[in-house]
């Protein structure tokens, strides 16, 4: 038997074969602050869809005869009804926190989506079609990056009804820039390499070559990152609320219910407290999730 008849050839690794993408999100997996950040999400995006539409109490419906009643195991008169007690009309703090913890990511999840589609797609079509196409978009571009976000929307909103649908729409319409930015920047580098040249010598148009072949290299890393951007809407949606341009009584949301209980700070603090102990778990798991996917990217793109 000779030398090398002995050689075998090693089996190629599966990660080698894994895309990119799927390469990132395994390696995100394996982290535990992502695993720990996406079951405190799921856990916090289950509770506020189930409990409120489960449960025998309302969340707007005042009681007067319940009001300031103190959360579990503090003070004198608390209920196993409300958990998390009661604030200023009687009305349940969990159910309001759970409400106001749904708006908040429906916003905060729905704008991220808007942003990302308008701001890349625009972003894409200006570095890919470059000439007086990408002049029009970036001067554009420019010129609403130099108005600060929140003074936009507060601007918007100051003249308008603030719902749900017009937040969503305020808030996407004011922050798409960002991401054309980075979208522009990776098309026009996408555009100069050999396969794009390759797929035009074949015969493929701008569309084709954009939709099919770019767009699927170039966005995946960015909507990675993106995820980070659901805690910074959620943020501005509750400073909204606070200022009394965003969802609006009885609805309750995060802003509204901090503002509303100022007053109370000093004798029934749960009532401002709750509200911020979930938004800060809501954002923590979302900055979790959103790190571990940025450093998983930094890794399979670096090579490690």
């Amino acid at each position: 038997m000779t030398l090398a008849s002995t050689v075998t050839i090693a089996p190629e690794p599966a990660a080698a074969t894994q895309s990119v993408n799927r390469r990132i999100l395994s390696a995100a997996w394996g982290m535990t602050s992502f695993r720990i950040g996406l079951f405190v999400f799921l856990a916090l995006l289950l509770a506020s869809a189930i409990v409120p539409e489960i449960s025998s109490m309302s969340a707007t419906k005042m009681v007067v005869k319940d009001k300031f009643l103190p959360p579990l195991f503090l003070g004198d008169k608390w209920s196993w009804g409300h958990p998390l007690g009661t604030d200023q009309l009687g009305r349940d703090m969990l159910l309001r926190c759970l409400i106001g913890l749904r708006y908040s990511l429906l916003i905060g999840i729905v704008t991220v989506l808007l942003i990302f589609i308008i701001g890349c797609g625009l972003g894409l079509f200006a570095g890919f079609k470059g000439k007086w196409w990408d002049t029009i978009i970036m001067r554009i571009t420019d010129a609403q990056l130099s108005i600060p976000m929140i003074i936009l929307a507060i601007t918007i909103l100051g003249v308008s009804r603030p719902t749900v649908p017009t937040i969503i729409i305020v808030l996407a319409l004011s922050g798409w820039p960002l991401y054309a930015r980075v979208a522009r920047s990776a098309a026009v580098t996408e555009r100069g390499l050999e396969y794009v040249r390759g797929l035009r010598v074949l015969g493929a148009g701008d569309w084709r070559i954009l939709l099919l072949f770019a767009a699927p290299n170039i966005l995946p890393p960015i909507a990675f990152v993106a995820v980070l951007d659901v805690a910074r809407m959620m943020i501005f949606e509750a400073i909204l609320g606070f200022l009394g341009l965003g969802i609006q009584p009885p609805t309750p949301s995060f802003g509204s219910i901090i503002a509303d209980s100022r007053k109370y700070l000093i004798n029934a603090w749960w009532i401002a407290t709750s509200p911020g102990v979930f938004l800060a778990i809501a954002l923590t798991s979302i900055n979790l999730m959103g790190a571990a996917l940025e450093k998983a990217r930094n890794r399979v793109y670096g090579g490690l």
